[in-house]
C-alpha cells in the first residue's frame, strides 16, 4: 500500500472570511461597469467575458464569485507556499484582484518563498495600491487586510542582543 503525502497547501481551502472580505472590498454591481483600471466588471469583481450592458442577479453574482475564488485558489495552491489559512486567503484575495500572472512575477511572491521577515512581506503587499495611475484608499485597505491575514501566524524574528529569559 502506497501512502500519499499531502503538503499543507494541498490540505487548505478558502475560508468564508475570504469570501466575505472580497464581497466587502469589491462591492456588488448588478450592471457591467468599468473599474478604476478600466476593466469591464460585474457582480463582485467578476471580469471574465463581461460585455457592455450586461446585467446580473445577486444570486449569479455570488455564484460567479465562488467560481472566481475557486479558480484563484487553485492557482495559488499550485505554488506550494501557503502554510496557514491566512496565507491562502491573503494570496487568493491578491490574485483575485490583480491576476495570477502579477502574483507569479511579483517581488511579493519572491519574498514569501524566501520567508523574508514580516516587515518585508508587509511592504511588498503595500506596493500594490495603484490603479489607473492613482493610489486608491480602497486598495490600501485591501492590502492592509491581506498583509495582516498573511502574517497572522507568521514567525516573529528572534530577539537580538544579550536578552535572556
Amino acid at each position: 500500500m502506497r501512502k500519499t503525502r499531502l503538503s499543507v497547501s494541498q490540505a487548505l481551502t478558502t475560508s468564508e472570511k475570504l469570501m466575505e472580505k472580497i464581497m466587502e472590498f469589491e462591492g456588488l454591481r448588478l450592471e457591467a461597469y468599468r473599474d478604476a483600471a478600466g476593466v469591464l466588471t460585474i457582480g463582485y469583481g467578476h471580469t471574465r467575458d463581461v460585455k457592455e450592458g450586461d446585467r446580473i442577479s445577486e444570486y449569479w453574482a455570488r455564484e460567479l464569485l465562488k467560481e472566481d475564488i475557486g479558480r484563484a485558489a487553485q492557482l495559488v495552491l499550485r505554488l506550494g507556499v501557503c502554510r496557514t489559512q491566512g496565507q491562502l486567503d491573503a494570496l487568493v484575495s491578491f490574485t483575485f484582484n490583480l491576476g495570477f500572472q502579477r502574483l507569479r512575477k511579483s517581488t511579493l511572491l519572491r519574498a514569501v518563498k524566501r520567508q523574508e521577515p514580516a516587515a518585508v512581506i508587509r511592504r511588498e503587499f503595500m506596493r500594490w495600491v495603484w490603479a489607473g495611475g492613482q493610489r486608491l484608499k480602497g486598495l490600501e485597505r485591501r492590502r492592509e487586510w491581506e498583509a495582516d491575514r498573511f502574517l497572522e501566524a507568521y514567525p516573529q524574528p528572534l530577539p537580538t542582543g544579550g536578552e535572556r529569559e
